[in-house]
């Protein structure tokens, strides 16, 4: 469904459907699109036995593996059916029903399936203990209905579904009379008994001459609903005029009529009386370079006034490409591909960046500091709507499409790939509160706009499911609903002019339109040059309109549009290759366009259509490289290959810079000099923090060393289980809990509650959380069976919905339910034994299986199946990594070898060794694991001896860092839910934080701040190390002692250290080489 007007009209022919006694097609139906589940007719289906129908009509609004509750459904159905076979003495029968329906779910419990299976053998299955109070069919199934009846009612798949919305009766009916008394009102010569014969055409009434015969007044469309009184009378919206000729409307001459509809058509009202919108014959571009000349065609409106384009109403001189950022001054370096960019309006060099994994950053250009980067993530999932938690949930890749501050530049939008628009408040420096998150349109967020309409500040949106939405920022309310293009609308650009407030809107099939904020329908309807996917944008002041898009032929069009004539004043010239990319374009100064494309910025100058100029920005740019300028033109950002962002900027960007970067150093040394008000002394942490920065000014630069537990929050998570070490340790998906596997097989699950002071129940230093413990007392532990723990490898994997874990320590591989933790099933017997487990991105029933004797098994958990058997290593395996983005498989060995593999064929598509130090021996090696980045294209490799960064088409090192011989070999590393920082454990105790754009050290956690005064830091050390998926700063350690310790930064600091600042530009103003800001480390 598109739009909630569409799921509207479908309730309405149901509703009709019902009324009309149209019973087989009302169900079928309900079944197709699963807006209302009639449990009425579900009742009868299951009292009458009929099995396959009710089967196919469930399918319509859940699948047995959607959740517990439909396999529950789904499994009590196909019970009582098997039942009846056997009752019935139909053994054949009952044997298909058992291979057919049954076996799906033998894989999560094989021992109530053998139990069934067993009752083929018995005379009567009433023998069996737990059927023995079985009666009769009838009453089995009044008992079952009871059942099923509550689990519908408790899944949340069938929510606003089990109720008929209240709705007048024959409303579909009475909409159509409205629609048709309203065309006979429209007709120049209405008659009292207007004839009509159809609803496939617009009424209109005849010479009284014809032959078709009159309808009388008892006609069932029009007399059966009286015309209700509320109708508009015709008079509201002013005299119909009939359109001589097909014509695009002016921009400028719908602005000036005020609306009176009351209500929006269905299908959107792209012709609302009194605008005459016909036609839709794309503007016209001229054929050759130059602007139209007074001699070329215009469209014109019929009856609209002749305005004129006085000379010197554009008073713009021809620019200077001097006068354009060009010169190369910072670079940064973000982590992942940016997708949208936003200078804030006031404090010029603070940049908002979005990206393809759906991170938000927000950068300090002048300095190079990234003040605050948080990954995607729902903010009370419980409010999210279920279309949107199933998209998340099967696919929870996200990107951001659009990120834009308002005016003041107190509040920013992120608009993201999955359904969720998301409002912060900023409040200076790195103090970013989230404000409202809206559950936005059906599909990805395309475009996000602020506005004020009736002066209230508005969010603007549109989206995949083809319509736009205008929210009150305040509350989060929708204003406006605008519906009317038949593709998934692109971007929007709403304005003002002369006190009347508009919005454009392009779709994705190359259409143009116009709304008010009323619900009267689309003003204008055109054609983008090309019928490209367009984004408008108008000058700073407001006074000039420009298009810019790329078609499906990869044609790229930047336009003038004359809003007085609608139609295209300027086609400007330069681009000389097809792009397989949409375009981006900005505006600056009332003088600049600029456009991404062909690996580089091209510029015009307003007035002129011939290309000013085109800038490389020292080369490395995508062939659509993303650009936005700051708000007086000064500043240039432009997206740059290996996720970096450079920043151009002009004579006068540049005395900003140094402003800027003089502010922040003055600010830092303020800051470190403020006086406690605790007995008059000084802070110790404020102290160092200024030692820091002083060497840091002095060229002197030190990572951040923290020895005291006063330097850091920590919180020990208690348990009351005697266990050993800790083997494995991770956060759930949904950050709420912390899960760990001893090496003893046993499971530790600590789980924080919702409380007043943790409303998001999130995982935190600040509040202690419950060790989960099911009232049977019965851990989750793992198949001993034939194995020694000690000489095992425990690993585990959680499946992306947090639902199951499966996990192994040397014997069976189990699996578990996250709720309740039941055993669901165990394979895989051993040998050779599993040594890592990774869930398909894809698909849950999808397991990569690493074994000790160096095979990858790929295992379908549906069907008990090994499908496939990988072979490239000559070891154990000791990692795996999937990337959702590029389908492929990264696997390591004890071998020191790494390899890739296509997840789809399976096929091995590189391998490579890893790069030893001077010294080591192959024989020597310990475990080697892999990670991918939050890009999903470069992944991290941590071996005893180094960590290092690669990158996924060649398996080529791009970066490593190597344990000298004055540090302790790494026990574990991981990254950041960033992927900015790298969080890696030491076998001497010593955590040490890096940056993962240079591999440099930022911060070294010494034991002594961690460890009790009675342990000692030689003999218990992080085991592993695990990162919370979406607070940065926020990680976990699992101990040789058995021992779980979170750990974060103090409030004050907010983050781990400082980064390693970057060379500064020469004092002449020439560009900081990229080398010196982003890659100074040692090279593989």
């Amino acid at each position: 469904m598109s739009s909630s007007l569409s799921r509207d009209l479908i309730l309405l022919i149901l509703q009709f459907l019902d009324e009309e006694k149209f019973k087989g097609t009302l169900h079928k139906f309900e079944q197709e699109c699963g807006l209302f589940f009639n449990l009425e007719y579900f009742e009868e289906l299951v009292l009458s036995g009929n099995w396959d129908e009710i089967e196919t009509y469930l399918l319509g609004f859940t699948r047995v593996t959607d959740n517990r509750y439909s396999m529950k459904i789904f499994f009590e159905i196909h019970k009582q059916k098997y039942l009846e076979a056997l009752d019935m003495l139909d053994r054949a029968k009952a044997v298909e029903i058992l291979a057919k329906d049954l076996k799906v779910f033998s894989t999560f419990n094989e021992g109530l399936y053998k139990e069934m299976t067993q009752l083929i053998t018995l005379d009567n299955f009433r023998e069996n203990d737990q059927l023995v109070g079985y009666r009769d069919t009838k009453t089995a199934r009044a008992i079952m209905l009871v059942e099923l009846k509550k689990l519908i009612e408790a899944n949340p798949l069938f929510r606003e579904k089990l109720e008929f919305p209240s709705i007048r009766n024959s409303r579909l009916r009475m909409l159509i009379n409205q629609s048709l008394n309203w065309q006979h009102s429209l007709c120049l010569n209405p008659r009292q008994n207007p004839d009509i014969r159809t609803l496939f055409t617009d009424h209109s009434c005849r010479n009284s001459n014809d032959s078709f015969a009159q309808m009388n007044g008892n006609s069932q469309l029009m007399g059966s609903v009286p015309k209700p009184d509320g109708l508009l009378p015709i008079s509201s919206n002013g005299p119909f005029q009939l359109p001589t000729s097909p014509v695009q409307t002016p921009l400028w001459t719908w602005m000036s009529i005020p609306s009176t509809a009351s209500h929006p058509a269905v299908s959107g009202a792209a012709n609302a009386p009194g605008f005459g919108v016909l036609g839709n014959p794309g503007a016209t571009i001229p054929k050759g370079p130059g602007e139209y000349s007074d001699g070329a065609p215009k469209v014109r409106f019929p009856g609209a006034p002749e305005r004129v384009m006085l000379p010197g109403s554009n008073p713009v001189q021809s620019g200077s490409a001097d006068e354009f950022p060009k010169t190369l001054v910072r670079t940064l370096c973000q982590g992942s591909v940016a997708t949208s960019m936003d200078f804030h309006p006031n404090q010029q060099t603070l940049l908002l960046l979005g990206t393809t994994v759906g991170d938000i950053s927000l950068w300090e250009a002048s300095s190079r500091e990234k003040l605050f980067s948080r990954s995607f993530q729902l903010w009370d999932i419980g409010n999210s709507s279920m279309i949107s938690k199933s998209a998340l949930t099967k696919d929870p890749s996200v990107s951001v499409r659009r990120i834009l501050w308002t005016s003041d530049g107190n509040i920013f939008g992120v608009a993201f790939s999955k359904h969720i628009m998301q409002l912060y408040r900023y409040h200076g420096g790195n103090d970013i509160r989230p404000h409202l998150e809206i559950d936005a349109h059906i599909g990805s967020v395309n475009d996000l706009a602020f506005c004020h309409p009736n002066k209230q500040l508005c969010a603007v949106t549109c989206g995949d499911d083809k319509t736009i939405k205008v929210w009150d920022v305040g509350t989060g309310a929708t204003l406006y609903t605008f519906e009317g293009h038949a593709a998934p609308v692109f971007s929007v650009c709403p304005h003002n002019k002369e006190n009347v407030h508009f919005v454009f809107s392009t779709s994705i099939d190359g259409k143009i339109k116009a709304w008010l904020y009323d619900l009267a329908g689309s003003r204008v309807d055109y054609d983008a040059p090309g019928r490209s996917c367009t984004t408008m944008a108008y000058s700073a002041d407001g006074k000039r309109l420009f298009s810019c898009g790329t078609s499906k032929d990869g044609e790229s069009h930047v336009v003038e549009w004359n809003e007085n004539e609608g139609s295209v004043k300027r086609a400007y010239q330069g681009f000389l290759k097809h792009s397989s990319n949409v375009v981006q374009f900005d505006t600056t100064k009332n003088r600049f366009l600029a456009v991404g494309d062909d690996y580089s910025i091209k510029v015009w100058d307003m007035d002129n259509v011939n290309l000013l100029t085109t800038i490389d920005a020292e080369g490395d740019l995508p062939a659509s490289p993303r650009i936005r300028f700051n708000k007086d033109g000064t500043l240039l950002a432009v997206s740059a290959n290996e996720n970096r962002i450079k920043i151009l900027a002009t004579a006068d960007g540049l005395r900003l810079m140094r402003t800027y970067d003089n502010h922040s150093l003055l600010a830092s040394r303020v800051a470190s000099e403020t006086l406690t008000l605790n007995g008059g002394t000084r802070n110790l942490d404020s102290v160092k923090r200024r030692t820091t920065e002083e060497s840091n000014a002095t060229g002197v630069w030190r990572p951040a060393e923290i020895s005291e537990a006063a330097q850091l929050q920590l919180l020990r998570l208690s348990s009351a289980v005697n266990i050993d070490k800790i083997s494995r340790l991770m956060y759930t998906n949904s950050g709420t809990s912390i899960l760990a596997l001893a090496s003893n097989a046993v499971h530790l699950l600590w789980r924080w509650l919702r409380t007043k002071q943790n409303l998001g129940a999130k995982a935190t230093t600040k509040i202690a959380p419950h060790l989960v413990q099911p009232p049977s007392g019965m851990l989750m532990t793992n198949d001993l069976t034939n194995c020694r723990p000690e000489d095992a490898v425990p690993c585990f994997a959680l499946s992306k919905n947090d639902s199951y874990v499966m996990s192994a320590s040397g014997g069976k591989i189990s699996l578990f339910n996250m709720m309740s933790f039941k055993t669901m099933t165990t394979f895989m017997c051993p040998p050779p034994v599993a040594t890592y487990l990774a869930f398909h991105p894809k698909d849950n029933n999808i397991i990569a299986v690493g074994m000790d004797d160096s095979t990858i098994n790929i295992y379908n958990v549906r069907v008990d199946e090994v499908k496939n058997q990988l072979k490239g290593h000559s070891k154990r395996i000791t990692g795996l990594a999937f990337s959702f983005v590029l389908k492929i498989l990264v696997s390591a060995g004890a071998d020191a070898q790494i390899v890739s593999w296509n997840s789809e064929s399976w096929e091995m598509k590189r391998s490579t060794s890893l790069q030893l130090p001077a010294g080591r021996s192959a024989a020597v090696l310990s475990d080697t694991q892999v990670q991918f980045h939050k890009d999903q294209i470069h992944f991290l490799v941590v071996h005893e001896t180094q960590l290092s960064v690669h990158e996924f088409t060649e398996l080529k090192c791009l970066k490593q860092w190597v344990a000298g011989e004055s540090s302790s070999p790494i026990s574990h590393a991981t990254f950041s839910c960033d992927s900015q920082l790298i969080y890696a454990g030491f076998l001497d105790g010593v955590i040490r934080i890096f940056n993962t754009e240079n591999l440099q050290v930022r911060c070294q956690i010494n034991p002594t701040a961690y460890l009790p005064t009675n342990v000692s830091s030689g003999m218990v050390y992080p085991q592993v190390v695990a990162a919370h998926p979406q607070e940065v700063n926020q990680f976990a350690v699992g101990l040789t002692d058995g021992e779980v310790v979170m750990l974060e930064p103090t409030e004050a600091d907010g983050r781990w250290g400082v980064p390693q600042p970057p060379p500064s530009p020469a004092e002449n103003g020439l560009p900081t080489p990229v080398a010196a800001a982003c890659s100074d480390q040692p090279k593989c």
